[in-house]
């Protein structure tokens, strides 16, 4: 019997935390620092701008996700301590970031109420010339057990950003998603339109666009936010910049999870409450501390369907 999922994508934006050492310390101390070191156990461990890290729980906490996937979390150790300080009440019993191959370390991740049967890294794929990774971060694979016979496989992405300009950075994102379609493939077989699975997560890149055609275009996926919705609704992200606002996050799914029974009709939600009030499309009453510029929960939406796995 298939059982009702709620799963999600969300760029958390730099999901940091450091160790915090005191501004000042007497000349025997320093002496003692040069001689032995920093002790971490007289140091405290914080998440970066607390502010914002309230209201990027507060978002999550909204959409209530069963499956979470995330991007820009830092490290397991930082996941684990946000889901225990900020989202204790949703249950999220299973967490997973591997690090991956982003230098800022940014890497993607999965909060989840079903255990993981499986994980699977794709960070060390490479060019065919070898010189580099393929993936910004990872593609992360993991089969969710829903049920004792039921597996989800889902597929986590974080592709290449735009950063140097959109069409500098074209031929990087098409890599990225000619991979996840091999990958797919690998898995599936050559026609993966008959099996039930999840890719998602944020593409770095909007519809139109040669980057992102050879996923996003498949007649077996179904980009649910384009079809799923109102043309005013179609946008994920608010780019100051030059007050864009934009698909950057997507779920797709496959044919056959798009059309399973009761799944035809579902509808994606998107949360636009934590974005900064200068996005001013949002056209929502924004959570309560969220500023013009900052503190905001994302400049990502987090995006949720539910649907019948």
């Amino acid at each position: 019997m298939a059982k009702r999922v709620r799963i999600g994508t969300f760029n958390v934006e730099n999901l940091f935390a450091r160790f915090t050492f005191r501004e000042e310390y007497t000349q025997a101390e320093l002496k003692n620092v040069v001689q032995d070191g920093w002790l971490a156990d007289q140091t405290k461990f914080v998440l970066r701008d607390d502010k914002e890290k309230r209201l990027t729980a507060k978002a999550i906490r909204e959409i209530n996700a069963d499956i979470l996937a995330l991007q820009e979390v830092e490290n397991l150790d930082v996941l684990k301590r946000f889901n225990t300080q900020h989202l204790r009440e949703l249950n999220y019993r299973y967490l997973l970031v591997i690090d991956g191959n982003d230098p800022r370390l940014i890497d993607v991740g999965i909060l989840s109420r079903y255990p993981f049967a499986s994980i699977r890294t794709h960070q060390f794929q490479r060019t065919s010339s070898g010189r580099a990774y393929i993936f910004s971060r990872d593609c992360l694979e993991v089969d969710i057990q829903i049920a004792s016979d039921t597996r989800l496989p889902i597929f986590v992405n974080h592709f290449k950003s735009m950063i140097g300009g959109r069409d500098e950075t074209m031929n990087k994102r098409k890599a990225q998603a000619a991979m996840v379609i091999r990958i797919l493939m690998e898995r599936f077989g050559p026609n993966p339109a008959n099996e039930k699975f999840v890719v998602l997560g944020d593409l770095n890149d909007y519809m139109p666009s040669p980057g992102l055609e050879p996923l996003v275009g498949k007649d077996w996926l179904e980009n649910i936010v384009q079809t799923r919705l109102n043309p005013d609704e179609r946008w994920t992200h608010y780019y100051a910049g030059g007050n864009e606002y934009r698909q950057l996050d997507y779920i797709l799914l496959s044919q056959a999870l798009a059309l399973a029974l009761g799944n035809k009709d579902a509808r994606p939600e998107i949360e636009r409450r934590g974005l900064p009030k200068r996005a001013t499309k949002a056209g929502v009453k924004h959570f309560p501390g969220v500023g013009d510029n900052k503190p905001k929960a994302s400049d990502h939406c987090p995006v949720v369907i539910e649907i019948n796995v």
